[in-house]
């Protein structure tokens, strides 16, 4: 027998079917097994529970367009600066061109660009709302999301509107390289203007906010809120241990860990994560 045919019969992962006479894809596309506690939801239950393990309350990430859903009021979200689009300045080439790295992420997310800005309605109460987008290049912060940052900002300031900012990224984009670490400057610059003017800006940690991020706009926040389990840094644990040469404690930069040390404010379930912002710019609407 030749070597060859020892290996004549073997089958494809993606076409094995179950009992149920399904593929692995037709099975994915009903059923997901959480991180966490390792059980599986049906997919329908999932989205219906806001995207949070049943079992062990693990919130799964989503999307940005999933989250305006949850926080923004039906028919009020207008976004803007949606036509500010990312160019290829240094003409970055790693595995493939820049370029062909943004339209593969754009047609990944559906968005065009990491973060997606605009105005709407949290229990009838206005606010300026960014949300960032991880499907798109690890959520990274390039030129265009600092500028549409920054621009939102300058809008919220000139409506007296409270600015909500929710953080989903691995850092500053290595394709736009000081580029983009100059995102971190300019985001802090505008959103100090709106503590000059005392306008409530509300940052909300999802997982994971790493990097330059994590460094700059997100822990600038006049109240900082965490989703539970979050992870929340600026270098990741494996980096800092090899770093310091010690090993880090439990619980190192989750959000209950950052909260219980005094870094955020506040460690809020996603089902009480609309109430949660809707009742804090109550309080600070003029």
């Amino acid at each position: 027998m030749k070597l060859k045919d020892l290996f004549k019969f073997k089958q494809k992962k993606s076409n094995t079917l179950s009992p149920e006479g399904l593929s692995d894809k037709e099975l994915s596309d009903l059923w997901t097994q959480c991180s966490a506690c390792k059980t599986t939801i049906y997919n329908a239950d999932l989205k219906g529970n806001l995207m949070i393990c049943p079992k062990c309350e693990h919130h799964f990430r989503i999307d940005s367009a999933t989250r305006i859903g949850q926080l923004v009021d039906i028919n009020t979200w207008q976004e803007i600066n949606e036509n500010i689009i990312a160019s290829d300045p240094l003409n970055f080439t790693d595995l493939k061109p820049y370029t062909e790295s943004i339209k593969a992420a754009k047609s990944r997310s559906g968005c065009t660009e990491a973060i997606i800005t605009g105005f709407g309605k949290i229990n009838n109460l206005e606010m300026a709302l960014g949300i960032m987008e991880f499907n798109f290049l690890g959520g990274s912060m390039g030129s265009v999301v600092g500028e549409r940052i920054a621009r939102l900002a300058e809008e919220a300031l000139k409506r007296q509107t409270p600015l909500v900012l929710v953080s989903s990224s691995g850092g500053a984009r290595m394709h736009e390289g000081l580029l983009s670490l100059m995102q971190m400057a300019k985001t802090s610059a505008a959103l100090t203007k709106l503590r000059e003017h005392k306008i409530l800006f509300v940052s909300v940690l999802a997982d994971p906010t790493y990097g330059g991020v994590s460094a700059s706009f997100a822990m600038l926040g006049d109240i900082i809120i965490a989703e539970p389990k979050a992870k929340i840094g600026f270098a990741g644990p494996r980096v800092i241990e090899e770093t310091i040469r010690q090993k880090l404690p439990k619980g190192f930069q989750t959000s209950e860990y950052l909260l219980e040390h005094g870094q955020i404010d506040l460690v809020i379930h996603r089902k009480k994560m609309k109430e949660t912002l809707a009742t804090l710019i109550s309080m600070h609407k003029k």
